[in-house]
């Protein structure tokens, strides 16, 4: 088990590493391997790939994030111009039906809404927006529609999960009511966690997932 010196030193060599991320901004405390980001950053991709560089980190049991994206020069833009750049991305991506996704402006904070079939066409709507100029944050209130019925998307998941995760001292229990997946035990890493639920969205159907994992090292 990392101690918390080794992970901040970890995070920070991660960060450095990752050339979508400009380190000096970002401030990194650990403690009881629960990381904390604070600072400035000159766009919401740039806040979003730091997010994802710590997540690599083995050893990481939970990120809490304290940055704040403060755009200048020819990165601010207004909310209309915003909009109109992520409706336009969002109707080239082949992956969505066409207006599945509906987009919402405000302080240049996009919030995604809608219905679509699948996970991927959902994940797919969020990255494409989050490299636009002028975005200072992304909620997602994207819907999956239900496919199939929760004891065929409870098989599905364990099924996965059997072949993705180490199986030795895990125990991932998975609860389905509708459609609504809640995974509960322990896993060995944020990786592990991670898998565990991108395994449990990638499936037909389920539309919620309550993460209540944990890490233990």
């Amino acid at each position: 088990m990392k101690s918390d010196t080794q992970l901040q030193l970890d995070v920070i060599a991660e960060l450095r590493w990752d050339t979508s991320v400009n380190p000096a901004g970002i401030g990194v405390e650990v403690k009881d391997g629960i990381v904390t980001l604070a600072g400035h950053v000159g766009s919401y991709a740039e806040k979003w790939s730091a997010e994802r560089a710590v997540q690599r980190v083995a050893g990481v049991r939970a990120l809490a994030v304290e940055m704040d994206v403060k755009l200048s020069g020819l990165n601010v833009r207004s909310d209309a111009d915003v909009a109109h750049a992520a409706q336009n991305v969002l109707q080239w991506l082949t992956a969505l039906p066409p207006d599945s996704v509906k987009v919402m402006v405000e302080g240049g904070w996009i919030t995604l809404s809608g219905e679509v079939d699948w996970d991927y066409q959902r994940l797919a709507a969020v990255e494409a927006v989050c490299n636009l100029m002028g975005v200072t944050g992304v909620s997602e209130q994207i819907a999956i529609k239900p496919l199939v019925s929760p004891g065929a998307v409870k098989l599905e998941i364990e099924a996965t999960l059997k072949r993705r995760v180490k199986s030795e001292g895990q125990s991932i229990s998975v609860d389905v009511v509708g459609d609504r997946v809640t995974l509960s035990g322990n896993v060995h890493s944020w990786a592990e966690r991670e898998i565990a639920k991108h395994s449990a969205w990638g499936t037909p159907g389920v539309r919620f997932v309550v993460d209540d994992l944990t890490v233990s090292l």
